[in-house]
């Protein structure tokens, strides 16, 4: 075991790799780091930016006796930590591999974590080749049916429908009228409105789970332990109870990477097998459970379009917009499938400029 590390000075800086824009949250944390290094055995001088999020939170990374650590800085007028520290336990509970929360000042949005590695998912899946990576998607499917099967109601949130509501708006209030200035009032008012109560009835239909809600290769970590099988699970905070679809369709239509369906039908049909088998409500009928993976998916893609437009416009995060046309072609895709879905593919077409889709590879339209 290594030597303890000395408990650095109440002084101790944050080091210039590390940018604080309120000199008063600077000092709070300086003081706060202060004190956890001691007993953590963390070297303050070490700290360096890890990541950052779509949200006002950010990572950062310490090295200690026992390994790195991640802090996490998240503004407690901005975000809330306290789901996440209650899902970080529930997940824990279901044997997945999470961060254990070490240490917390709940007043100041300050939190030491453990350090789940490096690498994300999405940094090593090769897109060129579907199938080699295969066995890292079933790892992925491994750790979403134990995460559903801990599925016990009344612990999180309901994705209800005033919430799938909500997420709709998004894509009129924030990517039509915002980002493309289109006024969303009279004929076009009217069909979205239809259309979002029919995606809405659809998905409410769906058996519930616990939904981690952003599970995705950008979210699940390669374990920095040779000996450990499970992939880490990140950015659960937003989890809720709801649609047994919405996970699997969050996985293989990724916001950052697009695959052709017929990996996507793999993969999901492998994940319905050991659902069914594990006893989760996904149904006797494997084309049923499809067809409502692609009507939550829909709505997904609805609500990150909008989300990806107010993140540029109202954040200053340009970087998401970019992915836009991928969830462009997502709905496209999965509207020209349907029928009843027809006045929203017309709608989208006359928006975009573009046709009809032609054929069906998610995001490859």
């Amino acid at each position: 075991m290594s030597d303890p590390l000395s408990t650095p000075a109440p002084d101790a800086g944050a080091g210039p790799s590390v940018a604080w824009s309120d000199p008063q949250r600077e000092r709070a944390f300086q003081q706060w780091l202060a004190a956890v290094a001691g007993p953590h055995q963390l070297d303050p001088a070490s700290l360096r930016p890890a990541s950052a999020d779509a949200s006002f939170r950010r990572y950062l990374r310490i090295d200690g006796a026992a390994g790195s650590r991640i802090i996490m800085d998240a503004p407690p007028d901005k975000e809330d930590c306290r789901p996440f520290v209650h899902v970080a336990r529930l997940m824990t509970e279901a044997g997945l591999h999470v961060p254990r929360v070490l240490a917390w000042d709940e007043p100041q949005g300050f939190m030491l974590l453990d350090d789940l590695g490096r690498q994300t998912m999405i940094e090593v899946v090769d897109p060129q080749q579907p199938l080699a990576n295969l066995p890292l998607y079933l790892r992925a499917v491994d750790a979403l049916v134990g995460w559903q099967l801990a599925s016990r109601p009344g612990v999180l949130p309901p994705y209800d429908e005033a919430l799938l509501q909500r997420e709709l708006a998004l894509f009129p209030d924030w990517y039509l009228a915002r980002h493309r200035g289109v006024a969303v009032e009279g004929k076009l008012r009217e069909t979205l409105d239809g259309q979002f109560r029919l995606i809405v009835q659809r998905n409410l239909a769906a058996p519930t789970v616990y939904v981690h809600r952003d599970f995705m290769p950008r979210n699940l970590m390669l374990p920095a332990a040779a000996d450990e099988p499970r992939l880490g699970v990140l950015d659960f905070q937003d989890a809720v109870h709801g649609p047994v679809t919405y996970d699997i369709a969050s996985l293989m239509r990724d916001a950052f990477l697009s695959w052709d369906e017929e990996f996507v039908l793999d993969v999901t049909v492998r994940y319905w097998e050991k659902a069914r088998k594990a006893g989760l409500p996904v149904g006797e009928d494997f084309g049923e459970f499809y067809r409502a993976v692609e009507w939550m998916g829909l709505q997904r893609h609805l609500k990150v379009a909008g989300i990806f437009a107010r993140l540029t416009l109202r954040d200053g995060k340009p970087k998401y917009l970019a992915d836009t046309p991928r969830f462009i072609a997502y709905i496209r895709a999965t509207a020209g499938r349907y029928r009843e879905l027809a006045p929203l593919l017309q709608l989208v077409d006359t928006v975009e400029g573009t046709a009809a889709p032609s054929g069906y590879a998610f995001g490859r339209v």
